[in-house]
């Protein structure tokens, strides 16, 4: 406005002017509704906002918690793989990311996104500690698959027990790991074990085909033709 106060110039700043006002106003609003715990309204404030401050790493950070908050962990991934880009050596964004991915069972994206931080910072407390454990647990479930491949079923169920202990605490683990061993029961003739196992799987995902299948093999050694 002060270098050339033409008629045009004055009502575009007037206009952003206003915008720039109520911006900062639905801020406000959206972190006073992230304190109050009303993450749905948070977010669509910043939905708002995001739609003008496109670059602004720090509201997508804040609505990735939101999503998180909400059950809504992908969400929380696009925004936080943005704010990585956004912001200079955002261990922080990596670390997130690294941790819903391994939390959804996504063993290998994990590994990778927390290697991302690692690179920034090789001390991150936090980003080495869930560095071992993705990395421990991500070479425990390669070697049981190559057994697999080799046909040594016994190896690999020894392996996905192994899993199992390993990650005690993100039940997705432990389900797959199931899910395998009962593969490699039915494939080792051992249809009573590979029935118990696999029913076990079908209690927690009832439509989860790969248990089926092996299942109906176990079920074809048995003579349980109808079953």
């Amino acid at each position: 406005l002060k270098s050339s106060p033409s008629n045009n110039e004055e009502k575009e700043a007037q206009t952003q002017l206003t915008k720039s006002d109520e911006l900062q106003r639905l801020h406000s609003q959206a972190l006073s509704a992230y304190q109050k715990e009303d993450y749905e309204a948070a977010i669509s404030l910043l939905d708002e906002i995001l739609a003008v401050c496109v670059w602004d790493a720090e509201l997508r950070e804040l609505r990735a918690e939101c999503y998180i908050k909400e059950g809504e962990p992908s969400k929380a991934i696009s925004d936080l793989k943005a704010a990585a880009k956004l912001k200079n050596d955002n261990t922080e964004a990596f670390y997130k990311i690294s941790k819903i991915y391994y939390q959804l069972g996504d063993h290998e994206l994990s590994l990778s996104e927390v290697r991302e931080c690692l690179k920034l910072d090789q001390d991150h407390k936090q980003c080495f500690s869930l560095y071992k454990q993705v990395k421990k647990l991500n070479k425990q479930i390669e070697s049981a698959e190559e057994f697999i491949r080799e046909g040594r079923y016994e190896d690999a169920i020894s392996k996905y027990e192994s899993v199992m202990k390993t990650e005690p605490e993100v039940p997705v683990y432990a389900t797959r790991a199931k899910e395998r061993i009962c593969h490699c029961l039915s494939k080792n003739q051992q249809p009573v074990e590979a029935i118990k196992v696999c029913t076990e799987v079908l209690q927690l995902e009832p439509t989860n085909v790969n248990a089926l299948k092996d299942r109906a093999e176990a079920y074809l050694l048995e003579d349980l033709y109808e079953e």
